[in-house]
């Protein structure tokens, strides 16, 4: 018995889980907009295992609600959220063919070994992810709604929320005014109006 134990144990491979922090998008089941279709909000990945990943988030999800993301590195992953983290995130299983995470084993071993080799920011002004992205924007008509910094320059930021203002929107992100200037597939961009 005491074997065969042993033989079960050294038989597993280990689960390697790294901390990173990936820039990513994602969407929930239970959030579509008025056609139908899943939105889909920014996010970051903040730790990553073969088996799950580590999100922190604009829009919480619901126990057990289906996850479809896509983090940088790692490509699509899907699968179910398994535990809500104190500050605004969750942890979701992933789902993948013994193969697919084989290959997803493979991408953490070389993460871990690459990922303080990072490449300079070559944008006019330098962008950083903020150690906290979770803020507020304040509407002209004093109504607050918290968001997701993907990053932020003295010049303007990303931001991910649960609604989509119109470009030419005066708004402010956390204490910095601004004006929305384009939207992208999971947020939009704010040019600060003064530095």
């Amino acid at each position: 018995m005491a074997g065969r134990q042993q033989v079960e144990v050294t038989a597993r491979r280990p689960d390697i889980r790294i901390v990173v922090s990936l820039a990513g998008r994602y969407s929930l089941a239970s959030r579509r907009n008025t056609r139908g279709e899943r939105r889909q909000f920014a996010c970051r990945a903040i730790n990553i295992s073969s088996t799950s990943v580590a999100l922190a988030v604009p829009v919480q999800g619901a126990l057990g609600e289906r996850v479809l993301a896509e983090i940088e590195h790692f490509g699509k992953l899907q699968g179910t959220i398994e535990r809500l983290l104190d500050v605004r995130g969750f942890i979701f299983r992933i789902e993948a063919s013994d193969e697919r995470r084989k290959k997803l084993v493979e991408k953490i071993e070389w993460l871990e070994k690459h990922k303080n080799l990072e490449v300079p920011d070559k944008r006019e002004q330098s962008r950083f992810e903020p150690s906290d992205p979770c803020s507020t924007l304040l509407l002209a008509d004093g109504t607050v709604r918290t968001c997701f910094i993907i990053d932020v320059s003295v010049t303007g930021a990303a931001v991910s929320a649960d609604f989509l203002p119109e470009i030419g929107t005066v708004l402010a992100v956390g204490k910095a005014i601004g004006r929305v200037t384009r939207h992208f597939d999971g947020g939009f961009a704010v040019q600060f109006i003064q530095p």
